[in-house]
C-alpha cells in the first residue's frame, strides 16, 4: 500500500512527457499521411509518403552515410575509450596519480562540454581549404568539406573527436567499482597488462559498454548540429543523414509531410535498436 504514493512524484515527470515526446511524436506520424506546406490544410494521402521514401535514392544514401557515422561516434569512441580509461586508471592513475588521470580525463571529455555550433564552427576554420591550421601544418591542399570523396570521411574525424571523452568517462567510472583482488591475482600470476585488460577490465564493466554503445549508437543515428555547421549535408549529398533531409523537407522545401514521414522512420528505427540492444543486454546478464 505504501508504494502506492510514489507513483505520485511521477506524475509530472509523465505528464512532461507526455506533453513534450508522445503528443509531437504521434501529431508527426499523423502528418506524414498528409501532404501539407506547413501553412492551410492538410491533405490526406494514405501511405503516398513511404512510398516515396522507398524508392528515394537520397532517403538510402542518407542511411548509409549514418552507418558510418555509428562507427565513428560508437564503435571507434567506444573502442579507443576502454584502452585510454584503462590506461588512465590502471597505469597513469597509479604512477603519477589520481589527480593527474582525472586532469587527462577532463581534457578528453572537453569536447563534449563544448556548443556543438562553437566546434563546428572552429573545425571548419582548421579545416579551410585556403587559410585551414590542417593544411598548413602538414603542408596539404586539401578541400576537406568541399570534396564528396573526403568530406563524410572528414565529418566521422571529426565526431570520433567529440564523441570520444564520453565513453572515458562512463568506463573509468565503471573501473571503480571492479574489485582489485582480480589485478592483483592476475599479477602474481604474471598477466601482462593487456591481458589485464581482455580479461578482467572488459568483461567487468560489460554493462557500461551497453550503455555507451547504445547511447552513442542513437545519438549517430539522430545526428543534426555537427552536420548542419559543418557541411549542410554537401557537398552534394556527401554527408546528407535522414535527420537532416527531414529538416530539408520541412523547413526549405515546405514539404510536411514527407518529413514528417522521414522522421517517423527514422524514430522507429532507433525505437527498434534501443530495443535490440536491451535485450542482448538482458540475456548477457
Amino acid at each position: 500500500m505504501r508504494t502506492k504514493g510514489y507513483w505520485l512524484y511521477l506524475v509530472p515527470s509523465l505528464l512532461l512527457f507526455l506533453v513534450v515526446i508522445v503528443v509531437p511524436f504521434l501529431m508527426n506520424v499523423g502528418a506524414s499521411f498528409t501532404r501539407w506546406s506547413g501553412v492551410g490544410t492538410p491533405r490526406w494521402i494514405g501511405l503516398d509518403n513511404y512510398t516515396r521514401l522507398l524508392a528515394d535514392e537520397r532517403f538510402w544514401q542518407s542511411f548509409q552515410h549514418n552507418v558510418g557515422l555509428i562507427v565513428a561516434m560508437a564503435i571507434v569512441p567506444t573502442a579507443i575509450g576502454l584502452v585510454l580509461a584503462a590506461a588512465l586508471f590502471d597505469y597513469i592513475g597509479r604512477r603519477f596519480g589520481p589527480r593527474t588521470a582525472s586532469a587527462l580525463r577532463a581534457m578528453y571529455y572537453l569536447p563534449q562540454v563544448l556548443p556543438v555550433a562553437v566546434a563546428g564552427v572552429v573545425w571548419g576554420w582548421m579545416l579551410h581549404p585556403s587559410y585551414g591550421a590542417v593544411n598548413q601544418i602538414f603542408g596539404l591542399d586539401l578541400d576537406w568539406l568541399g570534396d564528396p570523396g573526403l568530406a563524410l570521411a572528414t565529418v566521422m574525424a571529426v565526431m570520433v573527436w567529440f564523441q570520444l571523452g564520453y565513453p572515458v568517462v562512463i568506463f573509468m567510472a565503471g573501473l571503480q567499482r571492479v574489485d582489485p583482488a582480480y589485478y592483483e591475482a592476475a599479477e602474481i600470476d604474471g598477466a601482462s597488462w593487456w591481458r589485464k585488460f581482455w580479461h578482467i577490465t572488459i568483461p567487468q564493466i560489460r554493462p557500461e559498454i551497453f550503455v555507451v554503445l547504445l547511447t552513442c549508437t542513437i545519438a549517430a543515428l539522430k545526428v543534426f548540429g555537427p552536420i548542419f555547421v559543418l557541411t549542410r549535408g554537401g557537398p552534394g549529398n556527401a554527408t546528407m543523414v535522414p535527420s537532416y533531409f527531414s529538416y530539408l523537407n520541412f523547413f526549405q522545401k515546405s514539404n510536411v509531410g514527407y518529413g514528417s514521414a522521414i522522421a517517423t522512420v527514422l524514430a522507429v528505427i532507433i525505437i527498434v535498436v534501443t530495443f535490440l540492444f536491451l535485450r542482448v543486454q538482458e540475456r548477457d546478464q
